[in-house]
């Protein structure tokens, strides 16, 4: 037997390339998922639709994006991630290529809503937990935090860049250069991206030698995933889980994420300058929710979660004095706002590992995104609705700034009332027969 100095040692884990990897799909994900915010104003311009039908695309887009996950989780287990993730890059890439050649409201809630919306949903945060989940024993919230950052370099590479185009040269080549992105990935995907570390005979990052595997959950994806639901719909947790992150949605891609720079706009500020607000939000973002996922293996969870709703609602609530200041007081916003924006992520998904184990946590953690993204959709909608009603957003803005700080103080009790072991294996017995 060789000497230890002399054994060979693996310069790399391939845990490292499928995080990079799955970090390019979501970034490409991320970049059309922001693109709404830019097209709203132009889509008004030109066809003379209200803001309220146009917000409606972008709410059905949001529900989709989140009613999809539990059941992308489900399909990732039956016919693996590669396979999962290149048939949404190849939808999202589709809709949003056709989206130049649409008319009519119906199409953009057809194109936007329904196509893109399904497709992006396949790779929402719950390819990134099922990705650490099944890589990772070690650093799993800080390579978690780093690919949930993903949406904010997103917002960072695209936004500035498309309020370019669609300034210079209108909304159609902006949204050919979001489906050439999504496009693009799709090799990358094909040739490197792996199902598990035992597919070539390793470990998970981190991992002793001799620890078990992770057991997928079998069966048929959609029944899985509702008995899921049903399970979670017992659990005081998976409340607390799904209501604080429904206050997420409302609070972050449905209302900031849509609807910023049309505020901006509102208040006389170009249309670049508002994106490039955005993407500056975007950055501290990659910072914040970086150092959330560090925080996260290290910190009380839930006490990272109260300070994170708690600095969000405070910094809601200021926004509209923020916009009526634009010179001093949106910079200051974005830099709060920023570096929380999604900060919750990583602390939410180690709970939820806490509270349904790791072997469901991927599938739970779907419905949690799900109730994100049903905030998100209502945010979006009615944020748009008080628009055209009352001409500005501040009570919009207000009211998602309050249900933040009322959130700030029930994710303090998550998981203090764990169920007893018996009840906890009831409920895992009957998880099983019904998968049997």
């Amino acid at each position: 037997m060789s000497p230890p100095d002399l054994q060979p040692r693996r310069s790399l884990h391939y845990a490292w390339v499928v995080a990079g990897v799955t970090f390019c799909i979501l970034l490409a994900t991320a970049g059309v998922r922001s693109t709404p915010g830019v097209l709203i104003v132009p889509l008004e311009k030109e066809f003379g639709w209200s803001r309220a039908t146009i917000s409606s695309a972008v709410s059905v887009n949001l529900v989709l994006y989140g009613l999809i996950g539990p059941f992308a989780a489900a399909l990732m287990s039956r016919i693996g991630v590669r396979n999962t993730v290149l048939m949404s890059l190849a939808i999202v890439a589709s809709g949003v290529a056709l989206t130049p050649l649409m008319s009519t409201p119906w199409q953009l809630v057809l194109l936007w809503g329904v196509v893109v919306g399904s497709g992006t949903g396949m790779t929402a945060m719950v390819l990134g937990a099922t990705v650490v989940d099944r890589w990772f024993a070690e650093r799993r919230g800080l390579v978690l935090g780093v690919l949930t950052a993903s949406t904010a370099t997103g917002q960072l590479v695209f936004l500035p860049l498309l309020a370019s185009i669609v300034t210079r040269y209108g909304w159609r080549p902006a949204a050919l250069l979001v489906a050439g992105a999504a496009a693009a990935v799709i090799p990358l995907v094909a040739f490197l991206l792996r199902e598990r570390p035992s597919d070539l005979g390793l470990g998970r990052y981190g991992e002793q030698p001799d620890a078990a595997e992770i057991r997928p959950v079998a069966g048929n994806p959609a029944l899985v995933a509702i008995d899921a639901l049903r399970s979670g719909l017992r659990s005081r947790d998976f409340w607390l889980l799904a209501g604080s992150f429904f206050v997420c949605g409302a609070s972050t891609n449905g209302l900031i994420g849509t609807h910023l720079i049309p505020a901006c706009m509102d208040f006389g500020i170009p249309e670049v300058q508002a994106a490039s607000l955005l993407a500056l939000m975007g950055l501290f973002d990659l910072v914040g929710t970086t150092g959330s996922g560090w925080l996260s293996d290290r910190l009380d969870n839930r006490v990272l979660l109260s300070w994170y709703y708690g600095l969000r609602g405070l910094a809601l609530i200021v926004l509209p004095m923020c916009l009526g200041s634009a010179s001093w007081g949106l910079p200051i916003f974005a830099l709060i706002y920023g570096l929380d924006w999604i900060a919750t992520v990583p602390p939410t998904v180690r709970l939820t590992s806490d509270a349904f184990g790791r072997e469901r946590s991927g599938v739970m953690f779907g419905w949690i995104v799900a109730a994100h993204q049903l905030g998100a959709a209502t945010a979006a909608l009615g944020a748009g609705t008080i628009r055209s009603w009352t001409g500005d957003y501040e009570r919009a803005f207000l009211t998602s700034g309050a249900l933040c700080l009322i959130t700030a103080g029930f994710v303090l009790q998550i998981g203090r009332s764990r169920p007893h072991k018996a009840e906890s294996e009831s409920v895992e017995a009957m998880a099983e027969a019904a998968l049997g």
